[in-house]
């Protein structure tokens, strides 16, 4: 993620230098900002050091950001993208905007595949380059939220139906992440248990009756 940090020093030069340092970045990599120029005063009264604020941002995030901002704007849309560090150590590129639902789609199909292309973009290397992994989430006006809290609504009526006819029930086809918040909520459902079934996008997730978990 983005890390930004605020140096004094006799002069913006030193300064910038010390933030490098502190960043573990060359200083051609950051992005600074002059808060003040250093000032001499006079005989030594009124005496102040220059200070800047200096950002980095990883190579990968500025590449993942970089795509969906281009995204946004080759469609014109009225939308504006920000970035927040996500609750997995990722990058989460946030996109919001009276326009911004296209980039949804059906049950989330669009989203899903932008951020595939935005994964690709912020891990694309050149040629022996070396750095680390960045994963990025991305969301639109807060869909997966939404979605999640939907899928674990899902998951309790089936499971509660499951157990009611005594009869296992086939859910629509799912892509992983979706899978996963099923999974997941089951596992807390006293009785039921999960197990997908299917191949690639044609892949479903069965609920069905748990004996020795309800024991």
């Amino acid at each position: 993620m983005k890390k930004e940090i605020t140096i004094k020093a006799k002069t913006v030069e030193e300064a910038l230098a010390e933030a490098a340092s502190q960043l573990g970045v060359p200083a051609e990599q950051l992005d600074y900002t002059v808060v003040s120029e250093a000032r001499r005063g006079f005989l030594g009264i009124g005496a102040a050091d220059a200070e800047i604020t200096a950002s980095y941002t990883p190579k990968g995030e500025k590449n993942a950001i970089g795509f969906i901002k281009t995204i946004v704007e080759d469609m014109q849309l009225d939308a504006t993208v920000t970035t927040r560090e996500g609750c997995n150590d990722d990058l989460l590129i946030e996109v919001n905007g009276e326009s911004a639902g296209i980039l949804i789609g059906h049950h989330g199909d669009t989203l899903d595949a932008l951020q595939y292309l935005a994964n690709l973009a912020a891990n694309r290397r050149e040629e022996g380059e070396k750095r680390e992994y960045t994963r990025v989430t991305l969301d639109v006006e807060g869909y997966r939220a939404r979605r999640e809290e939907t899928l674990r609504e899902l998951a309790r009526k089936n499971s509660a139906r499951v157990l009611k006819y005594k009869r296992s029930i086939m859910l629509e086809p799912m892509n992983p992440y979706e899978r996963r918040i099923i999974h997941s909520e089951v596992q807390h459902i006293e009785g039921v248990s999960t197990n997908s079934i299917g191949s690639e996008n044609n892949r479903r997730i069965v609920i069905y009756i748990d004996n020795e978990k309800k024991n």
